[in-house]
Order: structure tokens, then sequence, then C-alpha cells
């Protein structure tokens, strides 16, 4: 029998980050530099608190819109770092990563042939995201002379009668990139002008570096009754497996996105939702530490690359390098699978990210420091080699 998949299903690519790794997985002694996942253990604290809530039976169900503590410890959380403020009770959603967050905020918000603004090079899932909500998703340039910021002239220009949304990632995986708050600024009055709503995924916002200040969409006048403001644990508090998010939008949003959670998800794993609870109350110390070892590691690992005569900006948040390696000859597929069977050392072709990123790889700096120094040797050697 012939099993039929949905059109709009069958013909999203596979994940460029995930092909390759199955590559990856088949070798032994590799140095990942690929793989967006803190090397660090979640503090112990916050695994303790997850114990104790074992130790004392919570193993059921929360409410489908998450614990009420958790709720208010987001809503202070925000507002302490963010300057906006939400109603713990009516605004927040506790889902099952910021994955989910996006999925569920696109299908609550878009009709069929609706159109997404995205900035490119961007997280791999993004576009698909937006086609498997049934909505058309439309990529916006982002160029390595403006540090891969995103410009409010080239949204203006992508938006048409059918622009719905615009989806924002800052700092911004695979590049770093950050956006100041006058171009926020900017881009905030297309949307208010066009009528658009904006999703900000905000999960790497702690992690920027030589003290800059995160800005966010969210917290400008007039912005936050159409934005919907995503974040989660797994970057900056090192709970990548916990799979714990949430989302903070308006009251009605927030009540769609229920609906399509309740009978998909039903809620996040209450044991996830305990540790987050002590994370955001408890933890910032940890993520202050965690913080200054990546910042040393960016330093670090942007000298090397440029050393070696791959032009690499200082990227000013997240935990990843997009060095330009079309110098070298090879197209960014080859030069990556070329240095993982030569010298060993895996790095993601940048094409992954969208058509944007060929001519660069990415490299994750949330590995060891004395492992990124041997990659960095290993890549050296490659570098020089393919220039003899």
């Amino acid at each position: 029998m012939s099993i039929p998949i949905a059109r709009h299903i069958r013909d999203i690519p596979r994940s460029g980050i995930r092909d390759f790794f199955e590559i990856v997985q088949s070798m032994e002694d590799v140095i990942s530099l690929g793989i967006g996942e803190p090397d660090f253990a979640t503090p112990w604290h916050i695994r303790e608190a997850a114990i104790y809530a074992l130790e004392k039976g919570r193993t059921g169900y929360t409410s489908n819109l998450g614990l009420p503590r958790l709720r208010r410890s987001i809503t202070a959380y925000i507002d302490r770092h963010f300057g906006i403020s939400y109603d713990p009770l009516s605004e927040v959603l506790v889902s099952v990563g910021v994955s989910e967050a996006i999925d569920i905020a696109l299908r609550a918000l878009l009709d069929p042939g609706d159109e997404v603004l995205y900035h490119e090079p961007c997280y791999v899932s993004y576009a698909p995201s937006i086609t498997m909500a049934h909505g058309v998703p439309v990529a916006v340039g982002t160029r390595a002379e403006n540090g891969f910021s995103l410009l409010a002239e080239d949204v203006e220009k992508a938006v048409t009668p059918r622009t719905r949304a615009l989806m924002l990632n800052f700092p911004t995986n695979p590049t770093g990139a950050t956006m100041t708050e006058e171009e926020l600024a900017r881009i905030a009055e297309v949307c208010t002008r066009h009528n658009l709503v904006v999703l900000t995924d905000e999960i790497y916002s702690e992690l920027t570096y030589e003290g800059a200040r995160h800005a966010s969409i969210a917290a400008l006048p007039g912005m936050k009754e159409r934005t919907v403001f995503l974040h989660g644990l797994s970057k900056a508090f090192a709970m990548t497996g916990w799979r714990i998010g949430f989302a903070c939008a308006p009251q009605p949003l927030v009540e769609a996105m229920m609906k399509i959670h309740q009978y998909s998800i039903l809620c996040a794993p209450i044991m996830g939702q305990d540790a987050a609870i002590e994370a955001l109350e408890r933890g910032e110390p940890s993520v202050a530490a965690m913080r200054r070892e990546y910042e040393m590691r960016r330093n670090f690992i942007v000298a090397a690359l440029n050393d070696m005569g791959l032009p690499c900006r200082l990227p000013k948040g997240s935990f990843y390098v997009f060095p330009r390696i079309d110098s070298t000859g090879l197209a960014s597929r080859d030069f990556s699978l070329r240095l993982l069977q030569e010298k060993k050392v895996a790095v993601v072709p940048g094409p992954a990210f969208g058509p944007g990123g060929e001519g660069h790889v990415r490299c994750s700096f949330a590995t060891a420091l004395p492992q990124i120094k041997i990659a960095m040797e290993r890549m050296a050697d490659f570098v020089e080699s393919l220039r003899r």
C-alpha cells in the first residue's frame, strides 16, 4: 500500500543540521563544534529541586497553562530583566520548549496562505514551522556588513497584503547577531503601520557579552499588545533536556494557543516546571558564571579563526560564530565534510540556515575550551593544506 503524505509535510526538507550530524555520529573521536547545546550540566540546585519534587510525589498533570507559581516566577523574571509586565493568570503559557510555543503561536495566528516574514540566516525550524501551520514563509536577508542585524527597510520591502506576522530571533542562531533598540523601534513602526504580529524568540537573550544590554521589541511602546514573547530555559540555564519554554502574549492569543496545547500536549512535565521555578528564582548567579566562560571561549575562537585567514566577526550574543570560508575555494558543505573526514572536527555548513549562509560555517563555542583549542589547531592545519 502506498501511504499518502500530506503535501505541505512531504515537501519540507530534513534539517540540514541533523542530516549532517548523522554522518558525525557514525565516526569516532570527533570534536563537535556543531550542536547548540551547553556543555555545562544543569546547576545542582536546579536538579535538586526536581529530585525533591519527585520525592514528594509530584508526578501528576498541571494546569494546561502551567503551574501558577511558575507563571508568577516567569512574569517576575520578565519584568525584572525586560521591563515588560504580564498577567501570570491570563497572559502566560508554559510549553514543551520554545519550539512548541512557536508552533502553537503560528497555528493560532495563521490562516492558509498567510505570509510570515523571518530573517535569514536563521534557526533551521522557522520556515518549516510556518509551512506546517499552512502559512507561507518569506525570508528577509541579513548581511555580514551589517553584522547580520535586520534592517527595517528590508522588512518594509518584503511586506505584502498577505503578510500577517514577523518572526525575530536576537541574539541570533547561527550568527550571534544582536539588535539595537533604535533599529528595533524602526521595525516596530513598520509592524504597527502594516498591522503585523511579532513573534520574538529571545532564548539567547541572557547570553550577550561585554556588558551589552539586550533589547526586546516587546518592551517598546505599543508593541506588547501585538507581540508574542517567546523564551525558555534551555540555553542560558543549561536545561536543554528539561524542555521548558514559555510564551507571553495578549490574553485572546494565549487562550487560542492553550486550546492547541490542551488537545495536543496537555501540559509540560511537572518535574521540569518545578526545576524551572528554582532556575528563575535563584539561578541567575549560575547564568552569570556560564556567560563569563562563554565570553572567554568566544574571544579565543574568533581570534583563532581570524588568525587562520577565515574572517570572523565577534558576535555580541548567543554561543555561535559564523566565519567565512569561501577564500578556501570550497563550498560550505564540501568544507565541512572534508574537515570532518580529514581532521575529525564537526561544524555546520552555513546553508543549513538558509541560502544566505553559503560561504560560511557555524561553529558553536558551547564546548569546553580545551576541546575548542584542539579543534582550532586541526582546522588551521586543514585550511593551510587547502592553500598549499
